[in-house]
């Protein structure tokens, strides 16, 4: 008997494809989207290279985003302000996640 109830654990990744220096189409896996409680309405994605699943550290990317239709455009956080304003909600939001996770287990 198939059980076509089962519940996957882990979600389908999510994969962008972001072009290099050289326009050669690098693939990245979304590990969050938020949007800052600041009013600016400004949206921030957060990936880490798609090729590097096996590593216990990843180096993790982040930039703002607007998204048109199906297109989503990306922009560098050359601001250092802005940039420790994301990095300090990226590391709440990871903390939330992991004490989260810690109350399943």
């Amino acid at each position: 008997m198939t059980d076509n109830n089962h519940v996957h654990d882990e979600e389908e990744a999510e994969i962008i494809y972001i072009p290099d220096d050289e326009g050669n189409e690098e693939a990245f896996e979304v590990i969050m989207r938020f949007e800052l409680d600041d009013g600016t309405d400004r949206k921030y994605i957060m990936v880490v290279p798609a090729e590097d699943e096996g590593d216990e550290e990843q180096e993790v990317f982040a930039f703002r985003y607007e998204e048109e239709n199906d297109d989503i455009q990306l922009f560098p956080i050359d601001d250092p302000a802005e940039w420790d304003m994301v990095e300090e909600t990226f590391n709440t939001l990871i903390g939330e996640f992991d004490e989260a996770e810690g109350d399943k287990a």
